[in-house]
């Protein structure tokens, strides 16, 4: 098993609660998938769950060594919600392409609130 990136991100809830409530409202269509959105909590604790997703989105783009650029997409980043409610990353792609170009076979995700601030922990490892 070796670790092939890390990425940590922080963001501040309200700036995504200002992006969800925006006159717009497509913002959350671009960034988020379906299933992103289909497993969001019901307001006002979707905002929260959005900040978490955004920060592990962010994580895991960090994590691949390039962030949002070229292929890596923020729709190509899920970050869903197992059953136990503990999350996890799934891939598509150019995400996934690169993910397996660089021997990524499985990530470890943690996701954490505090004073206002939602921030995501993702390590890419190879087993």
């Amino acid at each position: 098993m070796g670790i092939i990136g890390h990425g940590i991100d922080v963001v501040e809830v309200a700036r995504i609660k200002a992006k969800l409530e925006s006159p717009a409202k497509k913002w959350a269509e671009r960034v988020y998938s379906d299933d992103e959105r289909s497993q969001a909590d019901a307001a006002p604790g979707d905002t929260r769950y959005f900040a978490g997703r955004f920060a592990g989105k962010e994580a895991v783009a960090k994590a691949l060594g390039t962030g949002f650029s070229g292929k890596v997409t923020w729709k190509g980043i899920e970050i869903l919600r197992l059953q136990s409610g503990a999350p996890t990353v799934r891939l598509s792609a150019g995400a996934l392409e690169l993910a397996q170009t660089l021997g990524v076979t499985r990530w470890v995700i943690s996701i954490s609130y505090c004073a206002g601030l939602a921030s995501a922990s993702v390590i890419a490892v190879s087993d």
